[in-house]
């Protein structure tokens, strides 16, 4: 029988940030509302394949369109920054690189948008965006709403995003008859 052996974890940078991409998985999946978190870029250093990563940089974007639920889960985030960091050894450093507020977009502008789709015989559905679109910063300002026209398989913000080119004029449609009833107002 061979003699136990002591074993110690090394620090590694890749494990930690697996550990946060999980956490952050668990958390939008469990979310009573529609929480999204994503991890898109990641890059380890020394980035070579048989050494332990002593550091990993990456980026989250966390959306909620529940500003209240989008703060306690941005809370959860950097109290499970601290706990990883405790157990496992590492240093976190975290920094915001932009932040902005959850808007709700103009109802009446929603109406009238349902309301000339409907007319023109498409379907129809509100949708929340946690994309960061122009309207959301129009919106503090104006009366703002968008128009989404369907993508192939629904695939969006994507290279393989594609739009038919009746699709887009149909939603061009509707945003001119938008446009039309707010100058006739």
């Amino acid at each position: 029988m061979p003699a136990p052996r002591r074993c110690r974890c090394a620090r590694d940078a890749g494990v930690a940030a697996a550990r946060v991409i999980s956490f952050l998985a668990d958390r939008a999946g469990a979310s009573p509302t529609r929480t999204v978190a994503t991890v898109g870029t990641i890059a380890f250093e020394p980035n070579a394949i048989n050494v332990i990563p002593s550091r990993a940089i990456f980026t989250i974007d966390l959306r909620d369109p529940d500003e209240m639920h989008l703060r306690e889960e941005e809370a959860a985030l950097a109290g499970f920054f601290e706990d990883l960091a405790a157990s496992a050894g590492v240093t976190i450093q975290a920094e915001s690189l932009a932040r902005f507020e959850p808007v709700t977009f103009d109802p009446r502008i929603v109406s009238l948008i349902e309301d000339g789709a409907k007319a023109a015989g498409l379907s129809c559905r509100r949708m929340t965006s946690g994309a960061g679109h122009d309207a959301q910063m129009i919106a503090r300002i104006a009366p703002s709403a968008m128009i989404f026209v369907p993508s192939r398989n629904g695939i969006s913000h994507n290279p393989a995003e594609f739009t038919a080119a009746d699709e887009l004029l149909a939603g061009a449609n509707v945003l001119l008859g938008v446009a039309a009833r707010l100058a006739a107002d």
